[in-house]
């Protein structure tokens, strides 16, 4: 019984490394969100940090307009990263989660 319970945290710590390892590797993965025909475009990572965002010249003298583009692109682009960082996630956990009774969640 001992073992099992050693075997078990050894898999939850590989699972714990697994995770942090998919959240470094999705600070790479960067997704676009655009609004307004391309004229707002937001660059953000699939960990959902804003990295960028790009606005067409003509756009500076309509306020409203950019505010407004840029809440659509940004949302875009964070609902994007969103779906993608829930499904890593979910993989990396389910990868390294150890084989519990009872916690078959994730199967």
């Amino acid at each position: 019984m001992f073992g099992d319970m050693q075997n078990m945290m050894a898999k939850l710590k590989e699972a714990q490394a697994k995770i942090e390892e998919t959240k470094n590797r999705l600070n790479t993965v960067y997704v676009d969100g655009e609004s307004g025909g391309g004229d707002v475009i937001a660059t953000v990572t699939a960990n959902r940090e804003v990295k960028n965002i790009a606005i067409a010249d003509e756009l500076l003298e309509d306020k409203e307009a950019l505010e407004d583009y840029l809440i659509i692109a940004i949302n875009k682009a964070l609902e994007k990263a969103n779906s993608i960082n829930e499904a890593e996630m979910a993989a990396a956990a389910k990868d390294g989660m150890p084989d519990l009774p009872g916690m078959d969640m994730f199967k």
